[in-house]
């Protein structure tokens, strides 16, 4: 690869954008795209709008001259390379929803240069780059994939809000339309990973990520299940896990929660599923999977009711604090969070909500949960804490002052174990 043209990244999501400075901070130019123009003004300005990303690393990179961001889709014409990083939601019945990237790929299409190298790294089901992008890509350019231009997957791993995470540290899997375009890959990618794994195909890449996801979809839905029998059965499931975790050797811990959330995990599995049927296969172990998961806002909420009966009150007509609307810790993401499942049950139930998350004081709009958008959270002191009939925990951001919620609060439900090793009264903690 050519190391002073730039390169493209389509997306500058929590997947593009720490992906573009990455490749920024190694010295390649990275022009990033994004329809969102109040996104790409920040991100000119040298602001970051996620919260795990400092805007420090934005603006050096922006100084630096190494990092442009643009709504100019045809500036991908300067590229020897274009990396799509946008969403793949659900639809419908749980169909997979390929819009962000088939627009993409329309929208590129007609400005790439020959011998372009498109990757996608938006997760999706196997025959996707090979198929319908690859369909809109010939349409768009009139070159022919392989030839007139170079087409692979790589799936994105990020992992938000972990400072241990490192892009360069993890393995970058990379499957090619040729062999060609899979090398062109390796090339591109071997600038900031350190170690390459290349696969046969765009489709072995693709059910890799698929696999990598459903792996812990299915894993937390057992858990998930085994919290709940063994809490009929006056087991804490946490204690468990925490001495199953010794043993060295057939084991590997996952935790139960309120529900999936995330862009990847709760939405994943159904993308093989749906996919499946086309073949005649049916996921019978992974849908029952999503079952579970699925369940699990409820059952959390009758943990609530059970909890408000131990003072003689009902969920309808109970004041419920909910703190954390972010899908996972210390991140500001709240795509798919079971905490908006756990507000609508609640408020169905005739409860009345209100919510605190340090990092999303402001609901977003959103398509999921437009009902909420403009919704504020309110303020954490202990006057306020203790003016709610019960306070539920689905986020465990490690800010949260757990000294002042147990001394504060009426009764707590615990979803994430957050409240062991800080003393709460027995009868006013409750786990679910």
């Amino acid at each position: 690869m050519k190391t002073d043209v730039p390169i493209a990244i389509a997306g500058l999501g929590y997947v593009g954008l720490p992906l573009a400075l990455h490749f920024a901070h190694a010295g390649v130019p990275v022009i990033g795209l994004d329809v969102d123009a109040a996104k790409v003004g920040r991100l000119a300005r040298g602001e970051s709008y996620i919260l795990h990303i400092p805007s420090a690393r934005v603006a050096a990179a922006v100084d630096a001259g190494r990092f442009t961001a643009t709504t100019d889709l045809s500036r991908v014409r300067d590229c020897q390379a274009v990396i799509i990083c946008v969403p793949t939601p659900l639809k419908g019945e749980n169909e997979p929803d390929l819009s962000y990237v088939l627009a993409t790929g329309r929208a590129l299409a007609p400005h790439l240069a020959p011998g372009t190298l498109v990757v996608l790294e938006s997760t999706t089901y196997p025959g996707t780059t090979d198929g319908e992008l690859r369909a809109v890509l010939e349409a768009g350019s009139g070159r022919v994939a392989g030839t007139g231009f170079h087409l692979a997957y790589s799936p994105e791993r990020e992992d938000p809000g972990n400072p241990e995470s490192d892009v360069s540290a993890i393995p970058k899997v990379v499957g090619g339309l040729t062999p060609a375009c899979r090398d062109r890959a390796l090339a591109l990618y071997g600038r900031v990973v350190r170690t390459l794994v290349p696969v046969a195909d765009c489709r072995v890449a693709e059910a890799v990520k698929l696999t990598e996801n459903i792996f812990r979809a299915v894993n937390i839905a057992m858990v998930n299940e085994l919290k709940v029998v063994y809490a009929a059965m006056g087991i804490d499931i946490w204690d468990v896990v925490a001495a199953a975790k010794t043993k060295p050797f057939g084991y590997m811990p996952f935790y139960p929660g309120p529900g999936l959330g995330g862009h990847c995990i709760p939405i994943d599995p159904f993308y093989l599923t749906w996919k499946a049927r086309e073949f005649g296969q049916e996921t019978r172990f992974i849908r029952l999977a999503g079952e579970v998961n699925t369940a699990m806002p409820a059952y959390v909420v009758r943990r609530v009711g059970e909890a408000l009966a131990t003072q003689g009150r009902t969920l309808a007509g109970s004041r419920v604090l909910l703190l954390g609307l972010a899908y996972k810790p210390d991140v500001d993401d709240d795509r798919e969070s079971p905490g908006y499942a756990l507000w609508n049950l609640l408020e169905e139930a005739g409860a009345e909500v209100a919510f605190h998350d340090p990092h999303i004081p402001v609901v977003r709009p959103s398509r999921e949960h437009a009902a909420y958008a403009g919704r504020r959270g309110v303020e954490l002191t202990a006057e306020s804490i203790a003016s709610f009939d019960v306070v539920l925990l689905a986020t465990h951001h490690r800010v949260f002052d757990h000294a002042l919620i147990a001394r504060s609060a009426r009764l707590i439900v615990d979803t994430r174990n957050a409240f062991a090793g800080h003393p709460v009264e027995a009868s006013r903690y409750f786990k679910a």
